[in-house]
């Protein structure tokens, strides 16, 4: 029933992302809205024997698995591939085994937690499912964060009894930040009933490009990074976590032109990728706003004859003081590359996007000293593999 849905991403969305009013205001505006429809159709708890002839359904695409795929090749081991293949066949208790062997070996693979629980709520015949979409192929590191947060998260809820006594079970989707395939995702988990929310995407242009189609379907959609501008109003079932890219952008401008003094900035970005666009603009109207001066410096992470080593002296001798790197988060090594030709000479601003692994292990002593702006918060770069919170 439509209330069910409601109350079930309502429990999950609250521990797995932090609780966001506007959801829980939609949530609780529309919870009196039961279709008769689904009044005259609950949904029935499944036997195990019901939910084992199910058990194939995530093979129908290559992108998508509960348990029968191994989509993190690079967390494979002997134990976690039995455990797949006893899942596949249908033998949870096999499954669960196998998986609890393999995280006696790899604590933090968040696919195998997920994969466990999915075998326990599957064997329970009392579970509700959801999906989270991320870019396995795309940005590893990135695809692990997410995975992990929903795979704790899960954990969590599954050993205290689920919600209403319902296990959680997990889809999981590999889009690879790629639009196309973001959209193909979201067709098939629209078609498949079961499930009740998703958390995704990653990339804001895989968001935008899927979100029509959550809207259209009636399918819960909540992105837990997506920042850009336009995904706000696309429609009452499409949801993120993080602030738009106004707040961010407003926020580090204020803290370079006002608390850092630096007047005259340039600007490195992606034209391909809708948050970087996006962040590019807002940061430029902040700028401006508190008397600051935005550089010509021609800087196109998404340029095919792209050279960081030209960037910084550029920037320079167009007056500048300090350069932001706003790249996708596909080309986070390209603004690297640019902070490891600056070698000290301009102050560096970040993006949300350069807030990943990648650019402390990357980076190094190179990106020291960066601000980003996070979710409305300055954070800068203390050394190799820290951050300083301001």
């Amino acid at each position: 029933m439509l209330f069910h849905k409601k109350n079930v991403v309502f429990s999950l969305y609250v521990i797995i992302l932090t609780v966001v009013c506007p959801l829980i205001f939609w949530l609780i505006s529309h919870q009196d809205r039961v279709s008769s429809e689904a009044k005259s159709s609950p949904k029935k708890t499944r036997s195990p024997s019901d939910s084992q002839d199910r058990t194939p359904e995530g093979s129908r695409s290559k992108w998508l698995s509960l348990g029968e795929k191994n989509l993190i090749a690079a967390d494979n081991n002997s134990d976690k591939q039995a455990g797949i293949q006893a899942y596949g066949a249908g033998d949870f208790a096999t499954a669960t085994e196998k998986f609890k062997s393999s995280l006696a070996t790899n604590r933090n693979d968040p696919e195998t937690w997920i994969y466990l629980n999915n075998a326990g709520a599957i064997a329970s015949g009392k579970f509700v499912k959801i999906a989270v979409s991320v870019p396995i192929g795309g940005n590893l590191n990135v695809a692990k964060e997410m995975l992990r947060g929903v795979a704790q998260a899960q954990n969590e809820i599954n050993q205290n009894g689920g919600i209403s006594g319902n296990l959680v079970l997990v889809q999981i989707a590999n889009d690879n930040n790629d639009p196309e395939v973001g959209k193909q995702i979201a067709s098939e988990l629209v078609k498949d009933s079961e499930v009740l929310a998703v958390i995704g995407h990653n990339d804001s242009n895989v968001t935008l490009a899927a979100a029509s189609v959550y809207q259209q379907g009636g399918l819960v959609a909540i992105s837990p990074t997506s920042v850009a501008s336009n995904l706000s109003g696309i429609g009452n079932y499409i949801f993120r976590t993080t602030t738009s890219t106004r707040v961010i952008a407003d926020t580090l401008a204020r803290h370079a032109v006002e608390s850092a003094h630096k007047t005259k900035i340039a600007i490195c970005s992606d034209s391909r990728a809708a948050a970087s666009s996006s962040f590019k603009e807002e940061f430029i109207l902040a700028v401006f706003d508190r008397g600051g001066k935005v550089t010509n410096t021609v800087c196109d992470f998404a340029n095919p004859n792209f050279n960081p080593d030209d960037i910084p002296s550029e920037a320079i001798g167009d007056g500048a003081d300090a350069l932001l790197l706003a790249p996708s988060i596909d080309r986070v090594g390209r603004a690297i590359e640019v902070a490891r030709a600056n070698q000290g000479r301009l102050t560096l601003l970040g993006s949300q996007a350069m807030y990943v692994f990648e650019t402390l292990q990357e980076g190094r002593g190179d990106t020291n000293g960066t601000v980003l702006s996070v979710v409305g918060r300055i954070w800068q770069l203390a050394d190799c593999n820290s951050l300083r919170c301001n």
